[in-house]
C-alpha cells in the first residue's frame, strides 16, 4: 500500500513565481482563476434568471452601493483616508447628469459618462485642500460636504431645490439598466485590484505606512492623494449618474447619509482592504435592507445589529475569512 500524508493545495502554487504558475498544471490553474471567474460568471448570469423586475431591481442597487464601497475601501487600502464622501461623490454625479440631460436634452449615453466625468472633478477639487487631513479629521470634513450642498439647494432652490430634476430620460430597457451597472462594477473590481499591485498601487500604499518617509523620497504625496480620491470619485460619480437615469430623478436623497455610511457597513462585513469584499459585503446587505422594509423603521435595529455581531465577534470580515480558509485546504498526495 503507497504512503500518503496531506499537503495544502496551494503549496505548489505558492512555490513558484507570479510569471510560471499559469504554465504549470491545469489544476493549479483553475485553483487560481476559480475564486475570481465563478463569482464572476454568477454575477453575470444569475440576475438575468431573476423572475420579477424588482428582484434585477435590487441587484442594480446592490451594484451602485458595491461601486461606493469599492471606492471607500481602495482609499482606505491605499493611502489611508477614511472617507466618508461617499454621497458627495454619489450626490454630484447624479445632479451632473441630470441638468446635463434636463437643461441640455443630452442623452444618457452622452449625460452618464459626462456625469461621471464632471462629478469627480468637482468631487476631487473640493477635497483637495482637506487632503493634507488624515483620520478622523478627514472623515469629518469629507462628511460634511454632501449635508452642506444639501442644504444649500434646499435654501436656494437652485438645480429644482426640493423638488429635484424630474422627467429625467430613463435607459432604454431593464436589461441595459442591469447589465450596464454590472459591467462597470466588474470592471472597476478587477481593474482597482490590478492597479492595487502596479507600481502605481505600491506608492499609493507606501503613503499609507509611512508618508514622510515617501515624501523624503521626492515624491508628491498630495498629487498621489489626489489621484486616488479622483479614482474614488468615478466610482461614485457614476453610481449617481446612473441612478439619475434608473429613476428618471435627480433630488436631494442624493445627498442622504446612506450613501456615506453604507459603504463602511459592507466594508467591514465583506473584509477591509480586500475590495472583493466590498462587492460581497454590499450584495448581503442591500438585499437584507430591501427584505427588512416591511419592518419600517425597525429594520435599522436589525441591521445595526448585523453590523455590532460582525464588528465584535468576526472583526476581519467575510472575504479574509473565506481566502483564509480556502488557502488551508489540503488534499492527499503520495510520499
Amino acid at each position: 500500500m503507497e504512503a500518503r500524508r496531506k499537503e495544502r493545495i496551494d503549496r505548489p502554487v505558492k512555490a513558484q513565481t507570479d510569471g510560471i504558475y499559469a504554465l504549470a498544471s491545469m489544476r493549479n490553474v483553475m485553483y487560481l482563476l476559480a475564486p475570481r471567474l465563478f463569482p464572476a460568471l454568477a454575477l453575470i448570469v444569475v440576475p438575468a434568471l431573476l423572475p420579477t423586475l424588482y428582484l434585477k431591481r435590487i441587484i442594480c442597487i446592490a451594484c451602485v452601493y458595491a461601486l461606493l464601497t469599492l471606492g471607500f475601501d481602495f482609499l482606505l487600502s491605499t493611502v489611508g483616508l477614511v472617507c466618508l464622501g461617499g454621497a458627495l461623490f454619489f450626490g454630484c454625479g447624479m445632479y451632473a447628469a441630470g441638468a446635463l440631460n434636463y437643461y441640455y436634452g443630452l442623452p444618457p449615453v452622452v449625460t452618464i459618462p459626462l456625469g461621471t466625468l464632471l462629478g469627480a472633478l468637482i468631487s476631487t477639487a473640493l477635497l483637495i485642500p482637506c487632503l493634507r487631513l488624515r483620520g478622523i479629521y478627514f472623515a469629518m470634513v469629507s462628511l460634511a460636504y454632501p449635508l452642506m450642498i444639501h442644504r444649500i439647494i434646499e435654501a436656494t432652490l437652485i438645480l429644482g431645490g426640493t423638488d429635484g430634476l424630474l422627467g429625467l430620460d430613463g435607459l432604454p430597457n431593464v436589461w441595459v439598466e442591469l447589465y450596464l451597472v454590472i459591467g462597470v462594477t466588474l470592471i472597476a473590481l478587477f481593474g482597482l485590484r490590478r492597479l492595487y499591485h502596479t507600481d502605481f498601487g505600491m506608492v499609493l500604499r507606501a503613503i499609507k505606512d509611512n508618508d514622510q518617509a515617501v515624501r523624503a523620497s521626492g515624491i508628491n504625496i498630495t498629487l498621489y492623494k489626489a489621484i486616488a480620491t479622483f479614482i474614488a470619485a468615478l466610482l461614485g460619480s457614476f453610481a449617481g449618474a446612473y441612478v439619475a437615469h434608473l429613476y428618471m430623478w435627480a433630488g436631494p436623497s442624493g445627498w442622504a447619509l446612506d450613501y456615506s455610511i453604507f459603504p463602511i457597513a459592507a466594508a467591514v462585513v465583506g473584509g477591509m482592504g480586500t475590495l472583493s469584499g466590498a462587492v460581497v459585503g454590499s450584495f448581503i446587505l442591500a438585499p437584507l435592507s430591501e427584505m427588512l422594509r416591511a419592518f419600517a423603521s425597525l429594520r435599522i435595529v436589525f441591521y445595526s445589529s448585523a453590523l455590532i455581531v460582525f464588528i465584535m465577534l468576526w472583526r476581519e470580515g467575510l472575504m479574509n475569512w473565506l481566502e483564509r480558509k480556502y488557502h488551508q485546504i489540503e488534499r492527499w498526495v503520495k510520499v
